[in-house]
């Protein structure tokens, strides 16, 4: 059973399915506090990522308190969170539309220079480099949404939002 309001909350989507945004206006709504996987626990300056270890020990602090809001969640840290999360909020969007908002979210960030993360930027190399954004979206997609599925079909929290509009109404149901 899913609480009304639930107080441990992860956003869990394919890249591109505004994920981060929705965990923004989520936390604001409730007033619980939110972590930014990229930028508190993910990536450091230089696109450096965060040593494993590090990542792993953060999680279990913030999955062990009473309450937070994440806006994603890395697969290697799974066993450590998604026990303790009382909703995984899933937005189980179409390919085309994750993947437009991707393109055009990564293209406006490139020509903006708008930080992503710890002063971390997108640029046309990191577009069509091996590790891109958008390459991720592809190799990712299949497995994210089958995942959420799995969470569902193990009777795991799992809220599922297949459209924008659906999940426009939650959030407006949980503001106060």
């Amino acid at each position: 059973m899913i609480p009304t309001t639930p107080q441990r909350v992860v956003f869990f989507g394919v890249t591109g399915s505004g994920k981060t945004t929705a965990a923004e206006r989520y936390a604001a709504a409730t007033g619980l506090p939110l972590t930014s996987v990229d930028t508190d626990i993910g990536w450091l300056p230089g696109w450096v990522e965060r040593d494993p270890a590090d990542q792993l020990r953060m999680v279990e602090e913030i999955a062990a308190r009473n309450a937070w809001v994440l806006d994603s969640f890395y697969g290697k840290w799974s066993d450590s969170l998604i026990p303790r999360a009382d909703a995984i909020i899933a937005l189980d969007y179409p390919r085309w539309l994750s993947l437009f908002r991707l393109v055009r979210r990564t293209l406006r960030r490139m020509l903006t220079q708008e930080e992503v993360c710890n002063g971390n930027t997108e640029s046309f190399r990191r577009v069509i480099a091996r590790d891109s954004i958008i390459r991720w979206h592809f190799t990712s997609f299949a497995g994210k949404r089958r995942r959420i599925r799995a969470y569902q079909d193990a009777g795991l929290p799992v809220v599922r939002f297949t459209s924008p509009k659906e999940l426009e109404q939650w959030l407006r149901s949980n503001e106060k």
